[in-house]
Formats: structure tokens, C-alpha cells, sequence
């Protein structure tokens, strides 16, 4: 495990795309083979932990990598990122969590390594109003610079932070009905200090990436493709 801090350097780190995730390389008559044996492959994935500066991203991304948490931590300055190995639904993954500075004057930082992510993490704090508020800007401005193919069907997971602070500015409730109104996203009330779904907040973002891969997978086993690169239709197709 390592950690890394960009400061300036986005435009000359190798973009991670989605075409490049996958550590093994598959051949036409593999993919039409088992889909047993596609459920066995090393799988790196890259999420995005967005959110206004204070609500504790380093703090969720160190505590789910390191098993740490510091309460003098400082803010993020341009971007970091560490790695996590783990086993899910029998698949192994290498999940690259990447952490934003959430202050305006380092957007010029971060911007650039939206592109390839798999997967973001929307993250507020529970006892900040204004860090809820926020989301659906941050929203944008991922879909806006991430450059993603199909935004409409793009994975996000929102955390609510410090569930552990006794004062609260927004109910579970109203987070909740946010998601809903946002394409359904899944919902974890986190904290970075007590350890509260931490875990199961990435492990979800690994799951619904997993997810939308395996529907990609669904789409190439049941189609054709000739010498020419026309795609045809398999039989008992409604198309």
C-alpha cells in the first residue's frame, strides 16, 4: 500500500481507463466461454471520493485502507490515492481510492483525474448543511469533466460523514430522498473516526461497479461479431 501526493502533475499521469482495468487480456472466443471463468479475474477498479474540504474524505479513505484515523489531519492539497486488495463475491479487486481537495482553488488539481473512474463516491458531512447542499454541484462537475460514456447509467454512492458528532444539520431521511431523486443511489451514514460503515460503503462502490461490468459482459455473450466488425443480433433477441 502507498500514498502519493499530486501536486500539479495531473496532466502527465497516465489516464486509467476503463479499457485498460483489467489486468488480464481476453480474446474473442474466451469472453463467448464461461462466464465462471470471467468471474475470476483480477479486476482493478478506481473510485472518486468527491465532497466539499472538512467532511472527512481522507479520513474515510485512510481508516478503510490503513485501519487509522487522525484527528489532526489537514486538508488535502491536489489529489491523493492509495490502494486496497479484497475479495468480493468471489472476484478479486484492486480498488485505487482516489481522494479530491474540496476547495475551489485546487479544482484546476482534481479535474483532471476524473477521467477512467469507475465509480464516485459523493460524500457530505452529516453536521454541515451547506457540504449537502453541495452535492448535486459536485455532481456536475464530475459528469462534466469526467467525460464518461454513458451518464446516465454512471454508478454514484453518497455518504453522509460523521454520524458519530452529536449534532446534526441533515436527517437520514432527507439524504435518502436526495438519492432517490439522483438515479437511486446507495446510501451509507458513515464515520471515519468510529469506524461505521466504512467497510461496507466502498465494498458497495466496488459492488455496483462489478454490477455494470457484468451487464457489459451480458450484452458481449449474447451478440455476434463478423469479419467486418458489423455487430449482429443473436437469436431470441426482441431487437
Amino acid at each position: 500500500m502507498f500514498r502519493k501526493i499530486w501536486r500539479a502533475l495531473g496532466p502527465r499521469f497516465p489516464r486509467l481507463s476503463n479499457a485498460t482495468r483489467h489486468v488480464t487480456t481476453l480474446s474473442l472466443g474466451q469472453l463467448q466461454g464461461s462466464r465462471a471463468d470471467l468471474a475470476v479475474l483480477f479486476i482493478k477498479n478506481k473510485v472518486i471520493l468527491l465532497g466539499d474540504g472538512g467532511v472527512g474524505k481522507s479520513s474515510l479513505m485512510n481508516r478503510y485502507v490503513t485501519d487509522r484515523f487522525d484527528s489532526q489531519s489537514f486538508h488535502t492539497i491536489g489529489v491523493e490515492f492509495l490502494n486496497r486488495d479484497l475479495e468480493v463475491d468471489g472476484r478479486l479487486v484492486t480498488l485505487q481510492i482516489w481522494d479530491t481537495a474540496g476547495q475551489e482553488r485546487f479544482k484546476s488539481l482534481r479535474t483532471p483525474f476524473y477521467r477512467g473512474a469507475d465509480c464516485c463516491l459523493l460524500t457530505f458531512a452529516v453536521n454541515d448543511l451547506q457540504s449537502f447542499l453541495n452535492l448535486s454541484c459536485w455532481k456536475k462537475e464530475f459528469m462534466f469533466y469526467s467525460d464518461v460514456k454513458d451518464p446516465e447509467r454512471f454508478p454514484f454512492v453518497v455518504l453522509g460523514n460523521k454520524v458519530d458528532m452529536e449534532q446534526r444539520e441533515i436527517g437520514e431521511d432527507e439524504a435518502r430522498a436526495w438519492c432517490e431523486e439522483n438515479g437511486c443511489c446507495p446510501y451509507f451514514e458513515t464515520s471515519a473516526k468510529d469506524d461505521t460503515n466504512v467497510a461496507a460503503a466502498f465494498e458497495a462502490a466496488v459492488r455496483v461497479v462489478l454490477a455494470a461490468e457484468d451487464q457489459i459482459g451480458h450484452a458481449l455473450l449474447g451478440s455476434t461479431i463478423d469479419l467486418h466488425g458489423n455487430r449482429q443480433t443473436s437469436r431470441g433477441s426482441c431487437c
